[in-house]
């Protein structure tokens, strides 16, 4: 961002200034998982006053202050306030860096150079979001925090080892989040690999623009720059073909109460939406793929993306668990759009490739802005 250069009437208004523009981030103690290890939690804080927290363990966003219309802050993130809420079963990837591979496999099997990779099934006939003792939201990441002109920051590293919850290869991973002082929370991936192995990061907010607790997300208003998204099976793998959204209940095209059809999908195997979106553009090119808005706090977020998809996903499995501050975290109560690869990409060569091999690197960007209006 560019500062106009300004008259500055005192020393101790041009000290103040510059205090608020270089506060780093601030670190302390979010306890320890029910292993031993020590869970880190850091606080980022920009000039306009938005509020980010993040922790160790699975380089997750458990906390995002953002202004309504009326400059009135609230939390639009679900979390719990300590590492037992993250390691229970209350907790469905709230906020975390989820992979190796996010998304479904079909069955938990792939082949790659010959060899068939079996793991652990945990949706139904199919694996799940990386595994379920060693998925990269559950781990324990490193972090280092840092501290630029375009706002405070942590940076999270983890060394997958080669067989880690049945996936081929070390993986070592690095995850950037920034709080921009433009109030934008930007996420950069990349990820190197020993052996080719398939990889699709994403993070796994959920996000009420009310303030997390609020009782439903159906009042929201979405937009969705795709025209097409990949149909699925009824255990959620896609079948391969690319449909166009036009004249289904799947359509944002325009700005579209997310309420509004969704009773045409709630007999569905989704029961509501949790469906994987071609967006429109050019994958590996950073540009606007959706944009959320709560008409009652005026809150907008937008999401920029570098990725070929987002899967949109209403909370039909929130079951009311007791979340931060006692707050219960009911049925639909908030969304994820979340930027990665289509489902089962890697049994679909027809999809663009998950595949990273050793002389690759894996770069991705996600950024979710903020404003009110």
């Amino acid at each position: 961002m560019r500062l106009a250069v300004l008259a500055v009437p005192s020393l101790a208004f041009a000290l103040m200034t510059a205090a608020v523009y270089s506060a780093p981030p601030e670190k302390d103690s979010f306890g320890k998982t029910s292993k031993g290890a020590a869970v880190d939690r850091f606080t980022l804080r920009n000039k306009a006053g938005v509020v980010a927290r993040l922790i160790t363990r699975g380089a997750t966003l458990t906390e995002l202050q953002v202004p309504d219309k009326q400059g009135q802050l609230a939390d639009v993130v679900l979390g719990f306030d300590n590492v037992t809420g993250y390691e229970g079963d209350g907790n469905q990837h709230f906020g975390c860096t989820t992979g190796r591979v996010a998304n479904r496999i079909a069955k938990g099997k792939f082949t790659l150079d010959g060899v068939e990779y079996t793991l652990a099934i945990n949706n139904g006939p199919n694996a799940l979001h990386g595994g379920v003792e060693r998925n990269l939201g559950q781990v324990v990441w490193t972090a280092e925090p840092f501290e630029n002109e375009k706002g405070p920051g942590v940076i999270f590293r983890y060394s997958s080892p080669d067989g880690e919850e049945g996936f081929p290869g070390q993986l070592d991973c690095t995850v950037t989040y920034q709080l921009t002082h433009e109030n934008e929370v930007r996420i950069d991936y990349v990820a190197v690999t020993n052996k080719p192995t398939p990889v699709n990061l994403t993070n796994h907010s959920y996000f009420n623009l009310s303030g997390e607790g609020s009782p439903t997300v159906l009042d929201h208003v979405l937009t969705l720059n795709a025209d097409k998204y990949t149909p699925t099976d009824a255990t959620g793998i896609p079948t391969g073909e690319i449909a166009p959204v036009e004249g289904t209940p799947l359509d944002f095209r325009q700005p579209t109460r997310i309420g509004e059809r969704i009773a045409q999908i709630e007999q569905t195997p989704t029961i509501g939406y949790d469906h994987n979106y071609v967006v429109n553009g050019t994958a590996g090119e950073l540009r606007e793929i959706a944009k959320v808005k709560d008409p009652a706090s005026g809150r907008v977020m937008t999401v920029l993306t570098t990725e070929p998809g987002v899967q949109l996903y209403t909370g039909n499995f929130l079951k009311s668990q007791i979340g931060k501050g006692g707050k219960a975290y009911p049925h639909r109560s908030a969304l994820c759009l979340e930027t990665q690869h289509f489902p089962d990409s890697v049994n679909h060569p027809e999809f663009p490739t998950t595949i990273l091999k050793p002389d690759e690197k894996y770069t991705q960007t996600c950024v979710y802005a903020f404003q009110a209006e």
